[in-house]
């Protein structure tokens, strides 16, 4: 009997908070953990990927790890090869 109730209570915590999330996020609030860098920043590694710069090198001037920059900057468009509209 104890384990039905715990089980029972387990499924109406994880209702409440999904139902809490959903609130939140109709009201505008953001879910999930602050973003460490602040915008200045991803704006201007965004100009330096725009620019031709590689990622070790936007990684060296912003300070922005890796793992973050390949999360935020959208992959670049391959170049078309040489000779390839012939």
């Amino acid at each position: 009997m104890l384990a039905l109730f715990g089980q029972m209570e387990r499924i109406y915590s994880l209702e409440r908070a999904a139902h809490a999330r959903a609130v939140a996020m109709s009201k505008g609030r953001r879910i999930g953990r602050p973003s460490v860098v602040d915008p200045t920043k991803f704006a201007y590694a965004d100009h330096l990927r725009n620019a031709g710069h590689t990622i070790p090198d936007i990684v060296s001037k912003t300070g922005i790890t890796k793992s973050s920059l390949y999360r935020i900057l959208p992959p670049r468009r391959p170049e078309p090869a040489p000779g390839a509209d012939e």
